[in-house]
């Protein structure tokens, strides 16, 4: 993968923050598995490590997905939504993608969530 720097990062619409939206998706077989957010910093770092790299909104801090866990998530491709504002990264994850250690992120049907809250 290319460096940031042969990417016009100003092509990109980044929210007030410095932040994209980036939606992970299983290579192999289309599933959703999270969403996440990136940065410059974190961008640039997935594109030359060839591994997912995200910004913690809640730590304030970059994090490299499966540093901890091992389940880490190779990147394929990067893809761009036609309004420049999300990120599609195809990967290879080496395990669960949630941290409740399910394989995707969206495990919950919305009535389940509303039910539980009843």
């Amino acid at each position: 993968m290319n460096s940031i720097n042969a990417l016009r990062v100003d092509a990109l619409k980044w929210d007030e923050h410095g932040l994209i939206t980036a939606v992970v998706q299983d290579a192999s077989n289309g599933a959703v598995l999270m969403v996440a957010w990136m940065n410059a910093e974190s961008l640039q770092m997935t594109r030359e490590c060839g591994e997912a790299v995200f910004w913690s909104r809640s730590r304030g801090e970059l994090w490299r997905k499966g540093a901890t866990s091992g389940n880490v998530m190779r990147v394929r491709e990067i893809r761009v939504d036609c309004d420049g504002d999300t990120l599609l990264l195809s990967v290879d994850p080496a395990g669960a993608a949630c941290h409740t250690g399910a394989a995707s992120c969206f495990f919950r049907s919305l009535e389940e969530v509303l039910n539980d809250h009843a």
